[in-house]
């Protein structure tokens, strides 16, 4: 069990009140001691039998063992999803939104097992599991329910007809989530979905495979595939997957996209991020702090489109920094399973290891960094928040994805300066504008290059609302109307 004692606060000298333990209990979800591969509506062990551990990363206990698949299962995944698909696609619209809507409304009857199974799988505090993973994932296929039986009118033309089968890789910041990115559009326009997880976090994707037995789904429609990353290589180099859609480092994306070319697969790649969020001298100091702490410490700074460089106007920039490390010192830090904890763990012991190596290099190249006073548990795998001041255009905490609880902080002058240094990055996924007047908020986010823009919020979605990257972020768009047209032969 995760450690059921109060919630460290992040710094010392916060409010007189002490927090009492508010654990979620683990009873509320069943996990099995092994899972298998689910492939063709039925779960099966992986042809060569191997099989690996997931932990909590908040404990390194082991949760469960899961199937490895290998080549074969790929290849019986495929034909399943295959075979599914004449039938799948010829259903009326109105017929494939209604097992959506089941979908939907059992993701909802069965959040708080979601909550609990996502946030002991990946270490994300359950307040973000239970508050925005499993409702945005639910509102997913509420949404593209909606626009089953509507794809004539969608803009795609009279009758725009499906791809066949989508191959879909996914990561382990959002697990629950970005699996309902990827199969709700894929569903709904009629296609076939081989979906393969993260090695770190298969859990959730295997709950779903529950839900989708239970909605009734069609067998081979959706099916699920464990393993690593030769597990999802062999997925996306088979030759009978007609649409390839992958969330994750750019480093892999690139690799998909040369895998790829040439073959006629259709492809969207949602790729890694160093967004900008940018604080002009006019903007509510108390609004932007909460925004920007949104904005680089939700999901522990594990999220494509963090707010990971912050740039503030010269002229606020002291004023600025205190008010954020005062309120980095109320954070607390701990049990994920806790209703009261704002930090959770660091998803496993490389993406900590990443962490450490990219803030010390930030360290040996002269940026200043700050952390709040913070006891971490001796168990798991834990950061804690972390700020870089004096930090300069060419240091490293400035370039590269760090992938964590860590924000660098750059000053500007004037608009323009403010723009230049936001842009000049070789991602391109998210900014954020903070500012009183509606036309420089305006004016500024026209010239960002990057594919989702915040007006003095950040970190807000929604399934209407397309989302991707430019640049090294990747191409292609996922949600609202936008997103269903990667689904479709158009």
């Amino acid at each position: 069990m995760a450690s059921q004692k109060p919630t460290a606060p992040a710094a010392s000298g916060g409010s007189p009140f002490a927090y009492a333990p508010a654990p979620e209990s683990r009873a509320v979800v069943d996990i099995a001691p092994s899972y298998g591969l689910f492939i063709d509506g039925a779960f099966d062990a992986a042809a060569d039998g191997r099989v690996f551990k997931t932990l909590a990363p908040a404990t390194e206990e082991v949760l469960s063992e899961v199937a490895h698949a290998g080549p074969d299962d790929v290849e019986r995944a495929v034909r399943a999803a295959r075979r599914a698909f004449e039938k799948w696609s010829a259903l009326p619209g109105a017929a494939r939104a209604k097992y959506l809507f089941r979908i939907a409304r059992i993701l909802q009857e069965r959040s708080r097992e979601l909550a609990v199974l996502e946030t002991l799988d990946n270490g994300k505090p359950i307040k973000e599991t239970r508050d925005f993973d499993v409702p945005q994932a639910a509102a997913h296929f509420f949404y593209h329910a909606g626009w089953a039986d509507k794809l004539a009118h969608a803009g795609f033309g009279r009758e725009p007809r499906p791809l066949g089968v989508a191959a879909q890789v996914i990561p382990w910041n959002f697990p629950l989530l970005m699996l309902a990115w990827k199969i709700a559009p894929a569903l709904a326009t009629g296609n076939t979905v081989v979906l393969k997880p993260a090695e770190t976090t298969p859990l959730s994707a295997l709950f779903f495979a529950d839900v989708c037995r239970q909605a009734g789904l069609p067998r081979g429609v959706v099916n699920i595939v464990t393993g690593d990353g030769a597990t999802g290589a062999a997925l996306v180099a088979h030759p009978d997957v007609d649409k390839v859609a992958f969330t994750g480092s750019t480093e892999v994306g690139k690799a998909i996209a040369r895998e790829i070319a040439g073959t006629g697969k259709r492809a969207t790649l949602e790729l890694g991020g160093k967004g900008a969020n940018i604080v002009f001298d006019d903007a509510p100091v108390d609004q932007a702090v909460e925004g920007i702490v949104t904005g680089i410490f939700f999901n522990q700074g594990q999220v494509c489109c963090a707010g990971s460089r912050l740039l503030v106007q010269e002229s606020v920039a002291d004023e600025l920094v205190e008010s954020l490390k005062r309120r980095l010192g109320t954070l607390r830090l701990g049990d994920p399973l806790d209703k009261n904890t704002d930090i959770g763990a660091i998803n496993s012991a490389q993406q900590l290891a990443k962490i450490r190596e990219l803030t010390g290099i930030g360290e040996a190249e002269g940026a200043e960094r700050w952390s709040p006073a913070c006891e971490l548990p001796t168990s798991g795998y834990w950061f804690p928040p972390t700020l870089f001041t004096g930090v300069a255009q060419a240091h490293t905490v400035a370039q590269d994805e760090i992938f964590g609880p860590v924000l660098s902080v750059l000053t500007f002058r004037t608009p323009d300066e403010a723009v230049a240094k936001a842009n000049n990055t070789p991602y391109g996924l998210s900014a954020g504008v903070w500012t009183e007047k509606g036309s420089r908020m305006l004016a500024v986010a026209d010239r960002l290059r990057a594919g989702v823009v915040w007006a003095n919020t950040f970190n807000k979605f929604d399934p209407a609302s397309p989302f991707g990257g430019y640049k090294e972020s990747g191409y292609g768009r996922e949600g609202g109307r936008h997103g269903l047209e990667a689904y479709l032969d158009v």
